[in-house]
């Protein structure tokens, strides 16, 4: 049931197997063997596509059913038992995933032997119900979703270059001189990018002319240490570069006021020790993060 869920989910065979940790030929077999057993077809297939048949869709709506009640039997007797134990699916953005998170995680697992980690790394929003996620990582503010979210860190975007640009260019006074500078974006869409900025009480947007744009934040802070131009990246990504000088900050009276990061459970998931075993180990140790190489 849990295989055919997944397959419909999924799409693919070979997708849902990829996500179920199967071989396609374990997925097809058991696919095969459910239909057979229910004397019906679940699943139209052709060589590109894969489509539900009108039973198909039923048997699904129920079984998501059935397994979520499955599931809230096995967490109720799992909270009895007090010990952090199980599959712990986290989410998170991409590069928070990265570079601060998947370090933290080989300590975890050697404190909670008996506790495993499915990391899903997704820059966009996440259902934690409808996608089976206990503990997601969300920067920004939240909207009152009945979610449980507690507040993490506070993430402080920061424009620096390296002194070499600096002194090459000048050092911007205000944002408007950002309009004479090379800039480093992040983004999809190449070319312009945009920069806010605090001017008093008010917000201000700064579009800039991207000398480069990229997607990937690593990359845009190499290109900056490598002199290219000015870089907009959260302070704690780029710490140690600023403690030992290869970066600076500049229009530090500009910057707009830190954004939460915060931790989301469902309720119904925060009494699971595996999941209050995982939040408290992130409240412990996020403030402290092991050395980057």
């Amino acid at each position: 049931m849990r295989v055919f869920v997944k397959i419909a989910e999924a799409g693919s065979l070979s997708a849902a197997g990829r996500q179920l940790g199967l071989s396609l030929n374990s997925v097809s077999r058991q696919l095969i063997a459910l239909e057979e057993m229910l004397g019906t077809t679940l699943v139209e297939r052709t060589t590109r596509h894969l489509f539900l048949t009108e039973a198909g869709r039923q048997y699904q709506e129920r079984a998501k059913e059935i397994l979520e009640e499955v599931a809230e039997a096995e967490r109720g007797l799992m909270a009895q038992t007090g010990v952090a134990s199980g599959r712990l699916y986290v989410s998170t953005p991409s590069l928070l995933g990265r570079t601060r998170l998947s370090p933290m995680l080989p300590t975890f697992l050697a404190e909670q032997t008996q506790v495993s980690i499915d990391l899903m790394l997704a820059d966009r929003p996440i259902r934690l119900a409808e996608e089976g996620i206990d503990v997601a990582l969300r920067v920004g503010p939240l909207e009152d979703s009945g979610l449980i979210a507690r507040r993490l860190d506070d993430i402080q975007l920061v424009v620096c270059a390296a002194p070499d640009y600096l002194r090459r260019r000048g050092e911007p006074a205000t944002p408007d001189d950002l309009t004479e500078q090379d800039c480093l974006g992040f983004g999809d869409v190449p070319g312009v990018a945009e920069w806010t900025f605090q001017d008093g009480a008010a917000r201000r947007a700064v579009r800039i002319s991207t000398r480069l744009c990229a997607n990937d934040l690593d990359a845009l802070v190499r290109a900056a240490l490598a002199g290219v131009g000015l870089v907009r990246v959260p302070s704690w990504q780029v710490a140690h570069f600023l403690a030992d000088g290869r970066l600076q900050i500049v229009l530090e009276a500009y910057q707009r006021p830190p954004t939460p990061l915060s931790i989301l459970t469902l309720r119904n998931r925060l009494r699971l020790p595996k999941v209050r075993a995982f939040v408290d180990f992130l409240q412990r140790h996020w403030m402290h993060p092991p050395p980057l190489p």
